[in-house]
């Protein structure tokens, strides 16, 4: 374009080279890790806040009917239970059946009957119901933010997802600031990433260093026997960085290569399993007899004789110690008896 100035260019090579850009770096609005980061922050106050209420509910009804407390260990079912009940004279009277079992509603109108709590006025109960409200619908609120995390994860880091699951990927994501920065660490921090504060105390005190950190809370983790937790939360660590890197730089969208990997991490926790099945069973046989080959013996060409063990009286410390004993006696016997004779 012969036809242009070079004021007109440099604005049109600016705009160029920006489009070049946006498309060598592929940005899209589905993978901003930040939504993650927030997601999951939100969700773990939301479990606080909402066990804070729930506790509150049962301390404060328990007033008026502590038995229900051991009845209905759900808090959701309890507040439920709670805001369709109201006082404990109406449970003969109502239908439990779309939010308990049966033996559940009979236990719990039997109880009501015989109850010890104490008796509550109408607003009492007004503000009980309202907290049941909140309760609800913070666990309502919950399930949706849930709903949310899992989608976008799925979206933003499929393969990791596979491996450790919805939250405990989300968490590693959070802790590591970005999907990108924590691609960028290799598998040993990942390892043991949420556990620093035991890592420099361990490093500190000279003691063993921890074995997992944020990985631990996995169900590959979980499903492992106490002994072998330390070497599936390395092999784990392992095959998540590799699934970070590949969601964060690479080009599928898709889970397989987190799914490959969880099926070979599946097959390792077998291995180890039934390894150590081996090992314990023979562990309980005692240790073998050691047997001496004598060439020399003339019957039967050779055969293996387990050879007399001989007594060491020298190695005996119980009995050096008491021969020195009688000696001390002997002397103090000679003694006395030089000092009557005298």
């Amino acid at each position: 374009m012969k036809h242009l100035g070079a004021q007109d260019l440099a604005p049109m090579s600016l705009g160029l080279s920006h489009s070049l850009s946006r498309h060598t770096l592929k940005f899209s609005a589905d993978k901003v890790d930040t939504m993650i980061i927030q997601a999951i922050g939100l969700l773990d106050d939301l479990d606080k806040e909402l066990n804070t209420y729930a506790m509150r509910v049962r301390e404060w009804y328990g007033w008026h009917f502590p038995e229900l407390a051991k009845i209905v260990q759900d808090n959701i079912l309890y507040a439920k239970a709670v805001k369709l009940m109201g006082y404990r004279t109406n449970a003969a009277q109502l239908d439990f059946s779309e939010i308990l079992p049966e033996d559940v509603e009979a236990e719990l109108k039997e109880a009501a009957v015989v109850s010890m709590g104490t008796e509550v006025s109408d607003l009492d109960l007004i503000n009980i119901k309202d907290l049941c409200d909140q309760v609800l619908s913070l666990s309502e609120y919950r399930a949706q933010l849930y709903d949310y995390l899992k989608s976008r994860m799925n979206s933003i880091a499929p393969n990791l997802t596979a491996l450790v699951g919805e939250l405990v990927g989300a968490r590693l994501i959070a802790h590591g600031g970005s999907l990108l920065n924590l691609a960028k660490q290799p598998g040993s921090t990942v390892q043991i990433l949420g556990a620093e504060k035991a890592l420099f105390r361990a490093l500190k005190t000279k003691h063993a260093t921890p074995k997992y950190g944020l990985i631990f809370h996995a169900s590959l983790i979980g499903q492992a026997a106490p002994k072998i937790k330390g070497k599936m939360s390395r092999s784990l660590a392992s095959k998540t960085a590799l699934a970070i890197r590949c969601d964060a730089l690479g080009d599928n969208l898709d889970n397989s290569m987190g799914m490959e990997n969880r099926l070979k991490l599946e097959s390792r926790l077998r291995n180890l399993e039934g390894r150590e099945l081996g090992h314990s069973a023979g562990s309980t046989k005692g240790k073998p007899k050691i047997e001496v080959y004598n060439k020399d013996q003339k019957k039967g060409g050779g055969a293996m004789i387990t050879p007399a063990k001989s007594y060491n009286p020298a190695a005996d410390s119980v009995l050096g110690r008491l021969e020195a004993e009688a000696e001390e006696v002997e002397m103090v016997e000679a003694v006395m008896h030089c000092v009557l004779i005298g």
